[in-house]
């Protein structure tokens, strides 16, 4: 008589929990991104024109020139010259450098006022958090550049009260941003471990949540400086930021309108130089977005 032998038990599956990135593993996977490698590349580039503007401007961006007025691309002005003369690739270099300014300026103060706020709100909650909630939603029931717009009149026109008008624009998403992570962060484990071992408020936020919550924040930077630059860009446009003579990208496309039939070359090239500073940075924020969320997924 033949015995039956026994079935081999089928034994559950268990999935493993997905292996966090390490330092070399989120490189490789920025690089393997060939869209946030290139909007790193044209960033680096617009970063390196802005700090060595008066290396690389071949003229004097505020030097008039009435023998060469409306010049076309070609020859000595490789991008022509405006109304007065002036070389246009050299004011396109200084454009590019007040735009680095404010976009960087303005994101640094945006993130020493907001971070604090929402590590405050998101981790004692109850009246702090209801009091900087409160102030977070009156400011976003402006739109960014109108909220912009408002505190630079009412500063007054220049760059750097345009760079504070936009760095405070700015404020409420950081706050939420900080506030989100704070939340989630509070809630785990090594977070409970450091409060159980005696670590004070200050441990807590600055050396447990803080450092934990860098990824989120270092996405936003990257896309609050191409809002930064469009803030910068109409700002000037609307004689509320740089002054004229003062090269700016938003200062040439306001003073290219009355010549946009004889020289559109006076719009199109301030106007390209807006579109690839904006377009890096959101393509290296995108990229960095994937590599450094912490549950490995596009937010």
């Amino acid at each position: 008589m033949t015995t039956a032998t026994p079935a081999t038990p089928v034994l559950p599956t268990v999935s493993q929990p997905a292996k966090k990135r390490t330092g070399n593993g989120r490189l490789r996977a920025l690089r393997r991104n060939r869209l946030a490698m290139t909007g790193g590349i044209i960033a680096a580039v617009f970063i390196l024109v802005a700090l060595l503007a008066p290396l690389i401007a071949p003229y004097d961006p505020s030097q008039p020139d009435f023998g060469n007025v409306l010049a076309e691309p070609g020859g000595a002005h490789w991008l022509g010259t405006d109304d007065l003369g002036r070389d246009q690739l050299s004011r396109i270099v200084f454009g590019a450098r007040a735009s680095m300014q404010v976009g960087l300026v303005a994101v640094v103060l945006a993130f020493v006022i907001g971070v604090p706020l929402g590590l405050v709100g998101g981790y004692y909650g109850k009246f702090a958090d209801g009091a900087i909630s409160r102030l977070t939603d009156t400011m976003l029931a402006f739109p960014f550049l109108v909220l912009a717009v408002g505190l630079a009149a009412i500063l007054g026109p220049s760059l750097t009260n345009a760079t504070i008008a936009i760095g405070i624009s700015q404020i409420p998403a950081v706050i939420r941003i900080t506030r989100a992570e704070t939340l989630r962060l509070k809630h785990v484990d090594y977070v409970g471990a450091a409060i159980a071992n005696g670590g004070g408020d200050g441990t807590v936020l600055f050396r447990h949540i803080l450092p934990n919550a860098t990824s989120a924040l270092i996405v936003q930077a990257t896309v609050g400086i191409p809002a930064a630059i469009i803030g910068e860009a109409l700002l000037s446009f609307l004689g509320l930021g740089v002054q004229p003579p003062d090269p700016s990208l938003g200062v040439m496309l306001s003073g290219a309108q009355s010549f946009l039939a004889p020289a559109p070359w006076l719009a199109v090239f301030p106007g390209l130089a807006i579109v690839a500073a904006t377009l890096a940075f959101n393509l290296l924020g995108d990229g960095l977005r994937d590599v450094l969320d912490p549950r490995g997924g596009t937010r």
